[in-house]
């Protein structure tokens, strides 16, 4: 069944619709997508590029290697795509859907450059951002609530 998901950027300056047809999507761990994201690895769902819908604007792009570019937003530098030359697929990073939680991870890919002490963090204690009140305080003094 083919549903439509929105997503974009940090500061709203890009904005996407997408149809999808399942909730998969995977990790990439290879060091072209470490740099690009700042992450031991990259979240992506992969779509077809005739099912993507740039709703503000194109994000920018730059090559980020000789078989590839990626879109991000130049304004807040939110990570938004990796598009690989001559494919009709493109990646979307699965952190800038607005339901990103609807998404799953299925599989791994360039694994040669995975930090396993990252992939299973289910034993490291958790906080949330409310238990924390010097966050908590500049929050509510800057924005009057804590973000979404």
């Amino acid at each position: 069944m083919i549903r439509t998901m929105t997503g974009g950027c940090q500061c709203g300056g890009v904005r996407y619709s997408v149809d999808v047809t399942d909730e998969d999507s995977y990790l990439c761990h290879c060091r072209m997508c470490q740099r690009a994201t700042g992450g031991v690895f990259a979240a992506l769902k992969q779509v077809p590029r005739g099912a993507v819908r740039w709703v503000t604007r194109e994000p920018d792009r730059r090559a980020s290697s000789e078989i590839a570019v990626r879109g991000f937003c130049a304004a807040c530098g939110t990570p938004l795509t990796y598009e690989g030359h001559g494919s009709d697929q493109m990646d979307l990073t699965v952190g800038s859907f607005d339901e990103a939680d609807r998404l799953r991870p299925v599989g791994h890919f360039g694994v040669e450059s995975r930090h396993q002490a990252w992939c299973d963090t289910r034993n490291l204690p958790d906080k949330r951002t409310d238990e924390l009140p010097n966050i908590v305080g500049k929050w509510m003094e800057t924005r009057g609530k804590l973000p979404d």
